[in-house]
């Protein structure tokens, strides 16, 4: 199996676990507190990467990954409180698809700059597949869109790619770690933003499987698309895990019964063309 063909499934399965990670997250979040399901959701990938770590002897990183690592968690984290706060205030079809875009896109410019511009096939693909994020998150409502519902996701776009192109920098020795340590620095941030709220929610324990599946989804997301980073380009596996709003979509029809639209029809079939071409 080439190098490239094993990061692109490496990048599709980071989509697939992101995907799964929102949804479960989503269906948890009409339930519990935002900040609730997020702060859990974290504890539990916590404690799986760093359990993971101890069980598998992996070696501990020099302490300028940690570092990388940290900051990673801290813009992804920055990025998860802009995201739901312009989803909560603004509309999903205008916020969900903007945050998407401009985080594949920021690691794609950062992709360009360090490795090069990739052939001609593989761009097209990056556009195929931005395209897709933007049909899929669609909802069909054309108001005028409101200021908060650009600059939020704007920051939530950046806060994501930001994290994408931190966990890049950390070695090739070590993975887990890493990403143990990204997300102490996102618990300390939603703890210090918890306190500063004055929000002492506990979640209800039936609520608390799908925020545990959320946690597990995301941390498998994590893990993938650090291995597709390792193994091929950054640009590469930034943009095919941005394809997450696919198994999120599909999700959503399958278990929750909502049908699909036209626009997120093509947008699933232009991701299926864009991961073929950017696999080649």
């Amino acid at each position: 199996m080439s190098v490239s063909l094993l990061g692109a499934i490496f990048g599709l399965a980071a989509a697939a676990s992101w995907g799964a990670g929102d949804f479960s997250g989503g269906v948890a979040a009409r339930r519990s507190q935002v900040y609730t399901v997020v702060l859990v959701s974290e504890l539990v990938g916590l404690l799986l990467l760093a359990g993971l770590a101890l069980l598998l002897a992996e070696p501990i990183p020099p302490p300028v990954d940690f570092l990388w690592a940290g900051a990673a968690g801290i813009a992804g984290t920055l990025g998860l409180l802009a995201l739901y706060r312009g989803l909560a205030r603004g509309r999903m079809g205008v916020v969900a698809p903007i945050a998407a875009v401009v985080s594949a896109a920021v690691p794609l410019i950062f992709g360009s700059f360090l490795e090069g511009v990739p052939a001609a096939p593989q761009l097209l693909g990056f556009g195929l597949a931005l395209v897709a994020v933007w049909l899929l998150s669609r909802t069909g409502e054309r108001a005028r869109i409101q200021g908060y519902e650009l600059g939020l996701p704007l920051l939530a776009g950046l806060g994501f790619g930001l994290f994408l192109v931190g966990i890049d920098h950390v070695s090739d020795t070590a993975i887990l770690w890493p990403l143990a340590a990204a997300r102490t620095a996102s618990i300390a941030m939603l703890l210090a933003v918890l306190t500063l709220a004055r929000q002492r929610e506990k979640p209800a324990l039936t609520h608390l499987p799908l925020m545990v599946l959320a946690g597990l989804c995301d941390t498998a997301g994590n893990a993938f698309y650090a291995l597709a980073a390792q193994v091929g380009r950054l640009d590469v596996a930034a943009v095919l895990s941005s394809l997450y709003p696919v198994a999120t979509v599909l999700l959503a029809r399958f278990v929750l019964q909502e049908r699909l639209t036209r626009r997120q029809g093509i947008g699933v079939l232009a991701a299926l063309l864009a991961v073929v071409l950017i696999a080649s």
